[in-house]
């Protein structure tokens, strides 16, 4: 009998457009044999399934199901293609605990602590993982320049602290242009991180569950046209991504054994892509992304293709080890 597959798509923060693209590739490559697939469209102001003719049923939230022709659905497993708020920091992943519906990507704890940079730097310190000098600042807190540059130097990095696809991020060289660097990155978060800049390779990995079993992927190399791997040359081909990655062997076996030992230490499942910088020859982790871009064009569909799995396996395998347990 085939399986009610709901794939969440949408969200709450900016990343919304980009995840509606995620989402619809997922859409048009599941294989329609072997599951009943439903587009689900979670916004603020509105849950809705959303037909082949764009028409919009609303979802549910007392048991994440649809009404359709009177007959009531519900979903054997979801797939998770939210970028940004909620769906990749916990608050999808507890609701869908709570109804004892399975999803395909990481745990609650697990999404939460990965969405927020500062404290998943922090967990990962103890176990030997490395990273840039990084100064906090919270809204309202006093601002010293001077203290900021003698933590971290200049150039840094001025970055929202839960938030992806390069939304609240600005490289600066002067001092003086720091206030202006934060006031924007309070515009998406709270919470801010300035970071060192670290001047080296930049590679990106994806970590899956593939088959039972962590299977860490082709290396891809970073190559922004840009200053830095922001908005544009993630979505606006700004940017060269080669995989595999021009790096020595040693490269790869850093990145590789580091890659698979946050993946374990943290406990994740599903999909996962870790982004590192090599400095002084050692790979300096930069944050992790656990519901990653699912596009054609994305990081993790290039690695997969790289290692000979297809768009169609990557995203069935992902719902088959979640129907699993994982």
């Amino acid at each position: 009998m085939k399986k009610n597959i709901a794939i969440i798509m949408g969200g709450y923060s900016n990343e919304y457009k980009i995840s509606l693209k995620s989402g619809n590739v997922v859409y048009d490559t599941l294989d329609n044999e072997k599951y009943n697939i439903y587009r689900v469209h979670v916004f603020k102001d509105k849950w809705v399934y959303v037909d082949e003719a764009e028409k919009e049923y609303s979802v549910d939230k007392n048991d994440f199901s649809i009404t359709l022709n009177s007959n009531k659905i519900t979903f054997d497993c979801v797939f998770n293609a939210i970028h940004g708020s909620p769906g990749e920091d916990g608050f999808m992943q507890a609701y869908f605990k709570l109804l004892n519906i399975k999803q395909t990507s990481c745990n609650m704890y697990q999404a939460a602590l990965t969405f927020n940079k500062r404290d998943l730097l922090a967990t990962l310190k103890p176990f030997g993982i490395k990273t840039a000098e990084s100064y906090y600042l919270n809204i309202g807190d006093a601002i010293n320049e001077d203290a900021i540059v003698a933590k971290v130097g200049l150039p840094c990095f001025v970055k929202a602290n839960k938030a992806g696809s390069s939304f609240g991020i600005s490289k600066v060289y002067k001092k003086e242009d720091i206030k202006a660097a934060i006031d924007s990155s309070f515009m998406e978060d709270n919470e801010i991180i300035i970071e060192q800049f670290l001047d080296g390779v930049e590679v990106s990995v994806g970590v899956i569950s593939y088959k039972g079993k962590t299977t860490v992927l082709p290396i891809t190399e970073i190559v922004s046209e840009n200053d830095f791997f922001d908005y544009q040359a993630k979505y606006e081909g700004k940017s060269q991504e080669i995989t595999p990655a021009r790096i020595s062997d040693d490269y790869k076996q850093k990145t590789e054994t580091l890659a698979k030992k946050i993946y374990d230490t943290l406990g994740l499942t599903g999909f996962s892509r870790s982004e590192f910088i090599f400095k002084n020859d050692e790979p300096h982790l930069l944050e992790v992304n656990t519901v990653p871009g699912l596009t054609r064009e994305s990081i993790l569909p290039q690695q997969a293709a790289e290692a000979g799995i297809s768009l169609q396996d990557l995203f069935g395998n992902a719902i088959e080890e979640a129907l699993k347990g994982f």
